[in-house]
């Protein structure tokens, strides 16, 4: 039993199509018979009968397709019902419009339908329309569902990256974390007054980064200001080991880049190469934005890069994967010894400038200062 109560609506496109379809036919129709020289009223009335019934005909067609989920089978089932329903309603077709000419119509002389030969020809060229519409039904189907399935991976692809972006930063922010609650820790008994001023620069690091968390991307300038509040809770702890100096182009500070990447290239300076030293060393901080509208951050270390083959640190990686996630393959994070400078490392980062948004233009604390001179702690 058919359930046509649940097959819905047909579409606007749908419906002109069909009109545009069978009133192309009709026209067809009626220019030939004009050729062969009927161009009598009842000709008129009779293409018009045809076509109108051939609309009823395959519309009834389509209900029968979508209420059998028809669109779902394989091609050899499909072709099977098709084959008996074209059929089926090339007869009947046959016999609505016979009925309307001889008892609607009633045309005179040769107009009238007649002879069994004569209705078999018509319902095989019904047939054969029947076939020519439903190749056009279910091609069009196909077509719209290899769209909408693409549609529906790229929503997944894109559904995807979020999750990975969104996993990327819990891994990041965990990791500060356990760094800033370490020092701490190292100075709670040592230095308890040293430790509360920690503590006081860690929960504003620990506000900018869950304020920061919710958005792919921020002002470099905000990033600074992470990055300043880090420098400062690490010189407390390194004393006169750790000297930075941070240069930046103004106009940079504007230009967006993803949440705490800069926070992390100045943690791993500190903790693989200035911490481990007895005599520390010094970090440079640099970030320009060229002619080319694309922004360059070079952060400078003492120390030695020597990566373990085939291993990269969780922070680094993750920081790839997010400029990957985010900018593609115009963007990089490089990291290696300067070979111009002994004991010295140097990370690059470089990202592509879409847009500066005038909101961004807010001035960062003490970051004048720091563009304009050498900072020591």
């Amino acid at each position: 039993m058919f359930s046509y109560a649940a097959v819905p609506p047909p579409s606007r496109l749908y419906w002109r199509c069909q009109l545009l379809g069978w009133s192309l036919y009709f026209v067809v129709c009626v220019a030939a018979f004009s050729f062969m020289g009927a161009r009598s009223r009842d000709m008129l009335l009779i293409n018009f009968s045809i076509a109108a019934t051939m609309l009823g005909v395959s519309h009834w067609l389509r209900y029968h397709i979508r209420a059998n989920a028809w669109e779902q089978l394989s091609p050899v089932p499909l072709l099977g019902r098709l084959l008996i329903v074209n059929a089926l309603l090339s007869l009947l077709s046959q016999v609505i419009i016979w009925a309307v000419i001889i008892f609607i119509i009633r045309p005179a002389g040769d107009g009238k339908p007649h002879g069994w030969a004569q209705f078999i020809g018509y319902a095989v060229n019904v047939n054969f329309l029947l076939w020519l519409w439903a190749g056009f039904y279910f091609g069009w189907h196909y077509l719209t569902s290899f769209r909408h399935a693409e549609i529906d991976k790229w929503k997944l692809t894109a559904a995807v990256q979020e999750a990975e972006m969104r996993t990327l930063k819990a891994q990041i922010n965990p990791h500060f974390m356990f760094n800033g609650l370490n020092n701490i820790r190292a100075l709670v008994m040592e230095n308890p007054a040293r430790a509360r001023d920690m503590i006081t620069h860690l929960s504003d690091l620990l506000r900018y980064s869950i304020q920061l968390n919710s958005a792919e991307q921020v002002p470099l300038g905000r990033e600074l200001e992470i990055v300043e509040h880090y420098l400062q809770l690490e010189a407390l702890q390194l004393e006169e080991r750790l000297h930075y100096s941070i240069d930046v182009d103004p106009a940079a500070l504007p230009v967006l880049i993803p949440p705490m990447t800069l926070q992390l290239l100045v943690e791993n300076a500190i903790k693989h190469g200035l911490a481990p030293r007895p005599a520390g060393g010094v970090i440079r901080l640099c970030a320009q934005l060229n002619d080319s509208n694309t922004l360059h951050v070079t952060v400078r270390n003492t120390g030695r890069y020597e990566p373990l083959p085939g291993h990269a640190g969780v922070g680094v990686r993750n920081a790839r994967e997010r400029l990957a996630l985010l900018f593609g393959p115009a963007a990089h994070l490089h990291l290696a010894n300067d070979p111009h400078t002994p004991d010295m490392v140097v990370a690059h980062l470089q990202l592509p400038v879409a847009a500066v948004p005038t909101a961004s233009m807010a001035p960062v604390p003490q970051l004048s200062e720091l563009t304009s001179s050498q900072t020591l702690r």
